[in-house]
């Protein structure tokens, strides 16, 4: 008798875990992270990642378009295991003549309703609710996938629209300088104008849908998390060294592209500083702003004299949100992205998850610092 009120607590918890893990994936609409949907997503990477370990970019992309998809048509089948399961355990508590017989109970009736289950005490109740239960969890997936894949078409029609102006991968002193030799300077106040909203958007989509933040743009150098960071760098530049009026659309896309990107990275407990102050470390260095200052001025764009002050003003902008943007660059594995995914490198330890070594970077980015090789014992140089 003690050990069918074990199955039946048991039973009744797998069945519990599976519903709940399906509301918080795709019903809640403030942003919940599931343990067992993380958890999927987790052991799937590895098996993503593990063939791809020193694979071309070419070859990594094409592998890693099919992770999220293929992660999230695991999630109903783990879910309709755990009721086949848990049923199981509540049919053999309430009388089944075995585990196997309970086992046949269950199984007859996930997708099939009227199931023979009378010998047992309530179970054509039993037997309708899992019925119900599993067919619910097959119409949570199926029913979103519309949803999740308009977010994922919205998303993209920008990331699309911005290789004109940025090139591919993006980078944001091709897009200073397109718009100065073809439409002129003054024009590129219409690039914040579209992408404040677009920063707003994202944010309400992947925050609710958090398997968006994995689905991979179609053409293998485009990434949403690359083109972020190269819209926002480009309006820190031009509000810290064009030498042209104060833009306040510019500013409103900075904050709305660093909101962003910090909500979605508090769901992966990626770390940034909520108040950075102006002065601290990015992982941009002088160096490569001189670079970028430098090729600006060799085409003719009307920059600020004053370097030291523009380089100052540049790192009060970009503080804000470095770090979460090296974290998601790598969390997401994007292509190779000016400012963005080349501060951290690809490779990681067997078993680190993508999460640590975003964290990692994150951390190191916070500190001033790229990510440098990682060590035989998985630790990153110079970062607690």
């Amino acid at each position: 008798m003690f050990f069918r009120v074990i199955a039946f607590i048991l039973g009744y918890g797998l069945v519990y875990i599976a519903i709940f893990s399906a509301i918080r994936t795709f019903i809640v609409p403030r942003g919940a992270r599931d343990a067992v949907t993380h958890l999927i997503f987790v052991l799937m990477s590895f098996v993503f990642n593990w063939p791809l370990r020193r694979a071309s970019h070419a070859r990594r992309e094409s592998i890693l378009a099919y992770y999220a998809p293929v992660t999230l048509l695991t999630l109903p089948i783990y879910w309709l295991a755990c009721v086949l399961l848990g049923y199981s355990g509540i049919y053999w508590a309430m009388g089944a003549t075995n585990w196997s017989a309970a086992v046949t109970d269950s199984r007859t009736s996930l997708l099939n309703l009227g199931s023979d289950v009378g010998s047992i005490p309530g179970g054509p109740v039993f037997a309708f609710s899992e019925t119900v239960f599993s067919l619910l969890l097959a119409a949570i997936l199926v029913s979103y996938l519309p949803t999740l894949y308009s977010a994922f078409s919205q998303r993209e029609q920008a990331v699309t629209g911005l290789e004109t102006r940025a090139g591919s991968p993006p980078s944001p002193t091709a897009m200073l300088k397109r718009y100065h030799l073809i439409q002129g300077i003054d024009k590129i106040s219409e690039v914040w104008e579209q992408w404040q909203p677009w920063f707003e958007m994202v944010e309400e989509s992947h925050t609710a849908l958090l398997p968006l933040a994995f689905y991979r743009s179609p053409q293998p150098n485009r990434s949403w998390v690359t083109a972020a960071g190269a819209v926002l760098d480009a309006a820190s530049l031009a509000s810290s060294t064009l030498d042209r009026p104060r833009d306040p659309h510019a500013e409103l896309c900075i904050r709305a592209g660093y909101l962003c990107l910090r909500r979605i990275a508090a769901q992966f407990k990626i770390p940034f500083s909520e108040d950075p102050a102006s002065t601290d470390p990015i992982s941009v260095s002088r160096a490569d702003f001189d670079a970028v200052y430098d090729t600006l001025h060799e085409v003719g764009v009307p920059l600020k004299p004053d370097r030291d002050r523009a380089w100052r003003d540049f790192s009060g902008w970009r503080v804000n949100y470095d770090a979460v943007l090296v974290g998601l660059a790598v969390l997401t594995v994007a292509p190779p992205g000016y400012w963005s995914s080349d501060r951290a490198p690809y490779r990681r330890p067997v078993f680190m998850t993508a999460e640590r070594a975003a964290r990692n970077a994150a951390a190191a980015a916070m500190n001033g610092r790229t990510v440098p090789p990682y060590t035989t014992t998985g630790k990153v140089v110079g970062v607690g």
